[in-house]
């Protein structure tokens, strides 16, 4: 079974790193899942809505949840590319990445806005 990756669809940054994942995955190990999509419901993986708004989240074969940074390593390793990743698991490394990513998951919207790459819906009221 693949690992299941959620992401946000709105997301400019999530997508087009998305995009970029599947065209990596040559094995068909990776499955996405847009959780701005009409109908998505989180609950069937045990989540909320503003958990999965909140960072990126994967399901592991297994069902394990993972999410975040974690989700972006699992993410890597699934489509054969772990070795790119392997760095931010180091202790020190592991900390600042960490730390970054939940920067960037609660500034994404407000820069791909910058950057002139907004959502493709209305998203100014998901976000804080």
């Amino acid at each position: 079974m693949p690992l299941r990756l959620l992401y946000d669809g709105d997301c400019p940054f999530c997508r087009r790193e998305v995009h970029w994942l599947q065209k990596q995955d040559r094995r068909g190990h990776l499955v996405v899942e847009d959780i701005a999509a009409i109908g998505f419901d989180p609950a069937k993986y045990g989540l909320s809505i503003e958990q999965v708004q909140g960072s990126l989240h994967a399901i592991r074969p297994d069902g394990t949840v993972v999410s975040a940074m974690d989700a972006i390593r699992a993410a890597y390793e699934a489509v054969g590319l772990g070795w790119l990743v392997a760095p931010t698991r180091l202790p020190g490394a592991r900390r600042v990445c960490d730390a970054a990513y939940r920067l960037f998951a609660r500034n994404r919207v407000r820069w791909g806005n910058l950057l002139g790459r907004g959502c493709k819906r209305d998203c100014s009221t998901r976000f804080h």
